[in-house]
């Protein structure tokens, strides 16, 4: 059997769709197609069956990517392996949000780097960015706040961010817990708020939760790095929802203060996404669980 066709048969099953397996290949769709029609003919039975939305594998198609991906996988581990000892290093291409990947990943990968692996970071603050990226083989591991779908991509819960809403002082004077408790989120949307996209995407996720309604308010200040949004909050711009990690030095110091303590605060998790198959790559893998090993103490 052809090791080619095999290989584009497991990337199709892990992709769900031959238009995305055509893009992670580098083929033209029909040529997938054409690839996947070649194989079922020569083992009588059909692998996929077509839906609108992608192909779904039948009995026999999962049956043979239980049996044939750990072996491809494995081939791609020594053909790694063999051009990395050619370059004398190793790289691993890591993506993320800015602020975390900055402040919590790169940190974490750090003694890996001092053992002789290279590291490239990639900002992104969207997650449909980051997946995409790594599903087309751009990054190594992404960090992505939402647990991608499909065989295609691993993901592993990583951490869990508390969301505060904070402001600085001058304004923190002004709204006392008792007021916030009375009038909920009719004051806070009267007042400047920071963000870091006009969506409001901090704001909504802390109003859903709180509140359990949506920000009326538009945003004053748009920076896309929460660090910005922080600067910004504490130097008087308007309130902003920030995780506590980033934010707890300037709420020790008083720059920034924090307007609420619900009860459950306002969760964000962090995910940890490899391709399906790469964890069986030494550097990946070493990678993966210095990072899994962190999150336990953030």
């Amino acid at each position: 059997m052809d090791l080619a066709l095999l290989r584009t048969f497991v990337t199709v099953h892990r992709a769900g769709s031959f238009t995305r397996a055509a893009a992670l290949l580098g083929l033209s769709q029909p040529a997938v197609t054409s690839q996947i029609r070649t194989l079922e003919r020569q083992l009588g039975r059909p692998l996929f069956l077509r839906q609108a939305r992608g192909v779904t594998p039948t009995t026999i198609g999962d049956e043979l990517a239980h049996r044939a991906a750990p072996h491809l996988d494995a081939l791609v581990e020594i053909a790694e392996t063999g051009l990395d000892v050619e370059r004398g290093v190793r790289t691993l291409h890591v993506a993320g949000p800015p602020e975390f990947t900055s402040l919590r990943a790169l940190p974490a990968l750090a003694p890996l780097a001092a053992q002789g692996l290279a590291l490239r970071a990639s900002f992104a603050a969207g997650t449909e960015e980051l997946l995409d990226g790594l599903a087309a083989g751009h990054h190594d591991l992404a960090l992505a706040t939402a647990r991608p779908r499909g065989g295609l991509l691993t993901a592993t819960a990583l951490c869990d961010e508390e969301l505060v809403l904070v402001a600085a002082p001058r304004w923190a004077s002004r709204l006392s817990p008792e007021v916030l408790l009375a009038t909920g989120a009719v004051v806070l949307e009267q007042l400047p708020m920071v963000e870091v996209h006009e969506s409001l995407p901090f704001a909504a996720r802390y109003w859903a939760a709180v509140f359990e309604s949506e920000p009326a308010a538009a945003a004053t200040v748009i920076a896309p790095d929460l660090r910005a949004v922080r600067e910004a909050a504490a130097a008087g711009a308007g309130l902003a929802v920030l995780p506590r990690y980033l934010c707890e030095e300037a709420l020790e110091r008083g720059r920034l203060v924090a307007l609420l303590d619900p009860p459950v605060p306002p969760l964000r998790t962090y995910f940890l996404v490899a391709r399906t198959g790469t964890l069986s790559l030494t550097h990946i893998a070493r990678a993966h669980e210095e990072l899994v090993r962190a999150a336990g103490e953030w």
